[in-house]
Protein backbone atom coordinates (compact mmCIF):
# COMPACT_ATOMS: atom_id res chain seq x y z
CA UNK A 1 0.00 0.00 0.00
CA UNK A 2 2.85 2.39 0.84
CA UNK A 3 4.34 1.76 -2.62
CA UNK A 4 1.05 2.70 -4.24
CA UNK A 5 0.72 -0.75 -5.78
CA UNK A 6 -2.23 -3.10 -6.13
CA UNK A 7 -1.34 -6.68 -5.24
CA UNK A 8 -2.89 -9.73 -6.85
CA UNK A 9 -2.32 -13.07 -5.15
CA UNK A 10 -1.07 -15.71 -7.57
CA UNK A 11 0.33 -19.19 -7.38
CA UNK A 12 4.09 -19.56 -7.91
CA UNK A 13 4.16 -20.44 -11.59
CA UNK A 14 6.50 -19.49 -14.47
CA UNK A 15 5.69 -15.98 -15.66
CA UNK A 16 2.99 -15.55 -13.01
CA UNK A 17 0.23 -13.69 -14.92
CA UNK A 18 1.48 -10.74 -16.97
CA UNK A 19 4.69 -12.24 -18.35
CA UNK A 20 2.96 -15.53 -19.08
CA UNK A 21 0.29 -13.84 -21.17
CA UNK A 22 2.61 -11.30 -22.77
CA UNK A 23 4.77 -14.23 -23.85
CA UNK A 24 1.75 -15.47 -25.79
CA UNK A 25 1.40 -12.09 -27.51
CA UNK A 26 5.13 -11.82 -28.24
CA UNK A 27 5.27 -15.42 -29.41
CA UNK A 28 2.54 -14.93 -31.98
CA UNK A 29 4.13 -11.68 -33.18
CA UNK A 30 7.47 -13.46 -33.58
CA UNK A 31 5.81 -16.42 -35.30
CA UNK A 32 4.19 -14.11 -37.86
CA UNK A 33 7.49 -12.35 -38.52
CA UNK A 34 9.27 -15.69 -38.88
CA UNK A 35 6.65 -16.77 -41.40
CA UNK A 36 7.55 -13.81 -43.59
CA UNK A 37 4.94 -11.26 -42.54
CA UNK A 38 6.01 -7.61 -42.91
CA UNK A 39 6.91 -5.87 -39.65
CA UNK A 40 4.40 -3.11 -40.35
CA UNK A 41 1.59 -5.67 -40.59
CA UNK A 42 2.61 -7.38 -37.34
CA UNK A 43 2.83 -4.07 -35.47
CA UNK A 44 -0.66 -2.90 -36.43
CA UNK A 45 -2.33 -6.32 -36.12
CA UNK A 46 -3.29 -5.87 -32.47
CA UNK A 47 -4.63 -2.32 -32.84
CA UNK A 48 -8.26 -3.50 -32.35
CA UNK A 49 -7.39 -4.57 -28.79
CA UNK A 50 -6.31 -1.03 -27.94
CA UNK A 51 -2.94 -1.82 -26.37
CA UNK A 52 -0.65 1.21 -25.89
CA UNK A 53 1.94 -0.05 -28.36
CA UNK A 54 2.66 -2.80 -30.87
CA UNK A 55 4.40 -6.02 -29.82
CA UNK A 56 7.84 -5.16 -31.18
CA UNK A 57 7.70 -1.60 -29.85
CA UNK A 58 7.07 -3.17 -26.44
CA UNK A 59 9.94 -5.62 -26.85
CA UNK A 60 12.23 -2.74 -27.81
CA UNK A 61 11.14 -0.92 -24.67
CA UNK A 62 11.68 -3.77 -22.22
CA UNK A 63 14.84 -5.04 -23.91
CA UNK A 64 15.44 -7.71 -26.55
CA UNK A 65 17.50 -9.97 -24.32
CA UNK A 66 14.91 -9.74 -21.57
CA UNK A 67 12.16 -10.65 -24.04
CA UNK A 68 14.19 -13.56 -25.43
CA UNK A 69 14.84 -14.81 -21.89
CA UNK A 70 11.14 -14.62 -20.94
CA UNK A 71 10.24 -16.51 -24.10
CA UNK A 72 12.85 -19.19 -23.36
CA UNK A 73 11.55 -19.54 -19.80
CA UNK A 74 7.99 -20.06 -20.96
CA UNK A 75 8.97 -22.48 -23.73
CA UNK A 76 11.01 -24.50 -21.26
CA UNK A 77 8.10 -24.63 -18.81
CA UNK A 78 5.36 -25.29 -21.37
CA UNK A 79 7.02 -26.43 -24.64
CA UNK A 80 3.76 -27.60 -26.17
CA UNK A 81 2.08 -24.19 -25.76
CA UNK A 82 4.67 -21.46 -26.26
CA UNK A 83 6.55 -20.48 -29.42
CA UNK A 84 10.33 -20.21 -29.55
CA UNK A 85 11.75 -17.91 -32.23
CA UNK A 86 15.44 -18.10 -33.18
CA UNK A 87 15.00 -14.69 -34.79
CA UNK A 88 14.21 -13.15 -31.40
CA UNK A 89 17.67 -14.13 -30.16
CA UNK A 90 19.26 -12.82 -33.35
CA UNK A 91 17.52 -9.47 -32.89
CA UNK A 92 18.83 -9.31 -29.31
CA UNK A 93 22.39 -9.27 -30.67
CA UNK A 94 21.82 -6.27 -32.97
CA UNK A 95 22.38 -2.75 -31.64
CA UNK A 96 19.63 -1.10 -33.69
CA UNK A 97 17.21 -3.79 -34.90
CA UNK A 98 14.31 -1.47 -35.76
CA UNK A 99 13.49 1.53 -37.91
CA UNK A 100 11.20 3.84 -35.96
CA UNK A 101 9.32 7.03 -36.70
CA UNK A 102 10.03 10.35 -35.00
CA UNK A 103 7.47 9.48 -32.33
CA UNK A 104 8.96 6.04 -31.70
CA UNK A 105 6.54 3.88 -33.66
CA UNK A 106 8.03 0.82 -35.33
CA UNK A 107 8.08 1.05 -39.10
CA UNK A 108 10.37 -1.77 -40.21
CA UNK A 109 13.37 -3.91 -39.41
CA UNK A 110 16.75 -2.30 -39.85
CA UNK A 111 19.06 -3.40 -42.67
CA UNK A 112 21.26 -5.22 -40.16
CA UNK A 113 18.26 -7.08 -38.78
CA UNK A 114 17.03 -8.13 -42.22
CA UNK A 115 20.47 -9.55 -43.01
CA UNK A 116 20.65 -11.47 -39.74
CA UNK A 117 17.20 -13.06 -39.74
CA UNK A 118 15.71 -16.02 -41.57
CA UNK A 119 12.17 -15.61 -42.88
CA UNK A 120 9.62 -18.03 -44.26
CA UNK A 121 7.54 -17.46 -47.35
CA UNK A 122 4.08 -17.79 -45.81
CA UNK A 123 3.09 -14.32 -44.61
CA UNK A 124 -0.19 -13.96 -42.75
CA UNK A 125 -2.69 -11.12 -42.51
CA UNK A 126 -3.15 -8.75 -39.61
CA UNK A 127 -6.56 -10.34 -39.03
CA UNK A 128 -5.00 -13.80 -38.73
CA UNK A 129 -2.42 -12.58 -36.21
CA UNK A 130 -5.13 -10.92 -34.13
CA UNK A 131 -7.24 -14.08 -34.14
CA UNK A 132 -4.24 -16.21 -33.14
CA UNK A 133 -3.43 -13.88 -30.25
CA UNK A 134 -7.04 -13.82 -29.08
CA UNK A 135 -7.30 -17.60 -29.19
CA UNK A 136 -3.95 -18.15 -27.47
CA UNK A 137 -4.88 -15.74 -24.69
CA UNK A 138 -8.29 -17.35 -24.21
CA UNK A 139 -6.76 -20.80 -24.00
CA UNK A 140 -3.97 -19.84 -21.62
CA UNK A 141 -6.26 -17.88 -19.32
CA UNK A 142 -8.63 -20.85 -19.16
CA UNK A 143 -5.70 -23.09 -18.18
CA UNK A 144 -4.53 -20.60 -15.56
CA UNK A 145 -7.99 -20.51 -14.01
CA UNK A 146 -8.30 -24.30 -14.09
CA UNK A 147 -4.89 -24.59 -12.39
CA UNK A 148 -5.80 -21.98 -9.74
CA UNK A 149 -2.96 -19.63 -10.70
CA UNK A 150 -5.44 -16.96 -9.63
CA UNK A 151 -8.87 -17.28 -8.08
CA UNK A 152 -10.95 -15.50 -10.70
CA UNK A 153 -10.91 -14.08 -14.22
CA UNK A 154 -11.16 -10.61 -12.71
CA UNK A 155 -7.72 -11.12 -11.13
CA UNK A 156 -6.21 -11.68 -14.57
CA UNK A 157 -8.05 -8.65 -15.94
CA UNK A 158 -6.64 -6.50 -13.13
CA UNK A 159 -3.11 -7.78 -13.73
CA UNK A 160 -3.29 -6.99 -17.44
CA UNK A 161 -4.85 -3.56 -16.93
CA UNK A 162 -2.32 -2.48 -14.30
CA UNK A 163 0.69 -4.46 -15.50
CA UNK A 164 0.42 -4.55 -19.28
CA UNK A 165 -1.58 -1.50 -20.28
CA UNK A 166 -4.69 -3.41 -21.34
CA UNK A 167 -7.32 -0.69 -21.95
CA UNK A 168 -9.35 -0.43 -18.74
CA UNK A 169 -12.35 1.00 -20.57
CA UNK A 170 -12.73 -2.35 -22.35
CA UNK A 171 -13.35 -4.02 -18.99
CA UNK A 172 -10.35 -6.32 -19.14
CA UNK A 173 -9.05 -9.14 -21.29
CA UNK A 174 -11.61 -11.80 -20.40
CA UNK A 175 -14.70 -9.71 -21.29
CA UNK A 176 -12.99 -8.76 -24.55
CA UNK A 177 -12.21 -12.40 -25.38
CA UNK A 178 -15.83 -13.30 -24.69
CA UNK A 179 -17.13 -10.49 -26.91
CA UNK A 180 -14.94 -11.37 -29.91
CA UNK A 181 -15.81 -15.06 -29.69
CA UNK A 182 -12.35 -16.33 -28.76
CA UNK A 183 -13.59 -18.01 -25.58
CA UNK A 184 -16.20 -20.02 -27.47
CA UNK A 185 -13.75 -20.85 -30.28
CA UNK A 186 -11.20 -22.22 -27.83
CA UNK A 187 -13.11 -23.88 -24.99
CA UNK A 188 -16.76 -23.69 -26.00
CA UNK A 189 -17.84 -21.33 -23.26
CA UNK A 190 -17.28 -17.87 -21.84
CA UNK A 191 -15.41 -16.41 -18.89
CA UNK A 192 -18.49 -14.43 -17.84
CA UNK A 193 -22.15 -15.43 -17.93
CA UNK A 194 -23.84 -13.25 -18.94
CA UNK A 195 -21.19 -11.63 -21.09
CA UNK A 196 -19.98 -8.20 -20.05
CA UNK A 197 -20.98 -5.62 -22.65
CA UNK A 198 -18.33 -3.37 -24.12
CA UNK A 199 -18.36 0.24 -25.28
CA UNK A 200 -19.13 1.31 -28.83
Amino acid sequence: KKLGKTAVITADRPGFVVNRLLAKVMGEAARALDEGTAMSVVERSLDPIGLPMGPFELIDLVGWKVAAHVQDTMVQAFPERFYASPNLHALAEIDEPLVKSKIGKVEDLSRAAKKALVFGDSPVTAEEILRRVEDELAGEIRIMLDEDVVQAAEDIDLCLILGAGWPFQAGGATPYLDRVGASERVFGGTFHDPRIAGHD
